[in-house]
């Protein structure tokens, strides 16, 4: 059983100081989901939020997680979020305490542009939502993503890159900026082809090369953080969750193997001329970082992790998530988690050890729960606001 004495709340690492971790001190939601209005104060504790399914337990984690670059856990549109029987619009703020003091952030959309997100930083206005990646870090685990072994590239490759937003804030820049390009010259392809002329090859060209500078940037941050993550893991300590085996595999990632990044841009470029009569033919671009795959491999059995059991897949995700908020504190980079329903289907070693490793990191963690009894070992070692729709009240 989880202690719940003073001496519990201490650091595992004598040097790890708590004022480094990310957390929040206020959250205020107004026509977000089925949240008309919310206004909760909290502490640097975990926060345990149970109630039934309907409640909006997880759309307050969405919220929180729309404090970071990106469409949040749901990967929702923005309109969609908004209150049904609001004007359209919906706006969340929050109190952020951070190693360079407390910060204002807030972000939401107007009931006129629903699909324009607007984000605010102590009362200023930031020019785009990738301003948050440099104040508040986020690492989430939901249902959906028991799946992230079986469903396809797309899945895993999100989730690497969720992963590096956290440890380097211009990762979610290089991957709107390659996407945009890519969608720009798959665009000219299609118009093309159904003209019965040839796309511009200047206009081509110039994408091309935007797609080359940034598709390797993105890779390299996806090589990048697999590298960093791999080493979170090799220095965890033992325990209930095993020990995941990482690759990625990719056409630019293996060239970044082999060449320094300038070089893999040109070949890269010239790769995507190439195999420009075949893409006009598909009508999409067939290569590159967007076609990229995480392989995961269960690491005492040496096993797929598409092959695993139900349950081997849930402790491997955990045991990655825990790996690298581990990582991340130990580098003064602590993140807040998000984690709903994940304790539901864990058995008690293993839950307990996740609880023992949030307290020990003392980091703020936001859990979802069906049953209170779950999470009765944390103890008063966690906070347990009460919530209701339209409304919530400390508890």
């Amino acid at each position: 059983m989880i202690q719940t004495d003073q001496s519990r709340i201490k650091p595992a690492v004598k040097a790890h100081d708590v004022s480094i971790n990310i957390r929040l001190s206020r959250l205020q939601l107004t026509g977000f989901r089925n949240h008309a209005e919310l206004d909760l104060h909290i502490d640097h504790r975990p926060v345990v939020i149970c109630g039934p399914n309907g409640m909006g337990k997880t759309n307050v984690l969405e919220a929180i997680s729309l404090l970071t670059p990106g469409r949040g856990l749901r990967q929702a549109r923005y309109g969609d979020m908004a209150a049904q029987n609001g004007d359209g619009g919906f706006s969340i703020h929050a109190k952020i305490t951070t190693a360079q003091g407390d910060m204002g952030v807030g972000t939401g959309v107007m009931a006129d542009a629903p699909e324009r997100r607007v984000v605010r930083i102590d009362g200023t206005s930031a020019s785009s939502a990738s301003a948050l990646g440099r104040i508040m870090r986020a690492l989430w685990l939901t249902p959906d993503m028991d799946r992230l072994f079986v469903d396809p590239a797309s899945t895993r490759r999100r989730f690497l890159d969720r992963l590096a937003l956290a440890l380097d804030p211009d990762h979610a820049d290089h991957g709107a900026i390659y996407e945009r390009a890519m969608r720009q010259r798959n665009k000219l392809m299609r118009e093309a082809k159904a003209n019965g002329t040839q796309p511009d090859p200047a206009w081509v060209e110039g994408l091309e090369r935007q797609m080359a500078e940034s598709g390797v940037a993105l890779s390299a941050g996806r090589r990048a953080t697999l590298t960093r993550l791999q080493g979170y893991i090799a220095a965890s300590p033992d325990g209930p969750f095993p020990r995941p085996q990482l690759a990625l595999a990719g056409l630019v990632e293996s060239w970044l193997e082999q060449a320094p990044a300038l070089e893999v841009e040109d070949r890269f470029s010239t790769h995507l001329a190439r195999g420009r009569a075949r893409d006009f033919e598909a009508g999409r671009c067939l290569e590159g970082p967007h076609t990229a795959d995480l392989a995961v491999r269960h690491g005492p059995k040496d096993q797929a992790a598409a092959l695993c059991s139900t349950g081997e897949q849930k402790a491997l995700l955990i045991g990655m998530i825990l790996a690298h908020a581990r990582g991340l504190t130990a580098d003064g980079l602590g993140p807040v988690l998000l984690l709903d329903e994940v304790a539901a289907h864990l058995d008690q070693i293993r839950r307990a050890a996740l609880f023992e490793t949030i307290l020990d990191l003392r980091l703020q963690a936001w859990m979802t729960g069906t049953d209170a009894v779950l999470f009765e070992h944390l103890g008063d070692c966690a906070q347990y606001p009460s919530i209701k729709p339209a409304m919530v009240t400390n508890g």
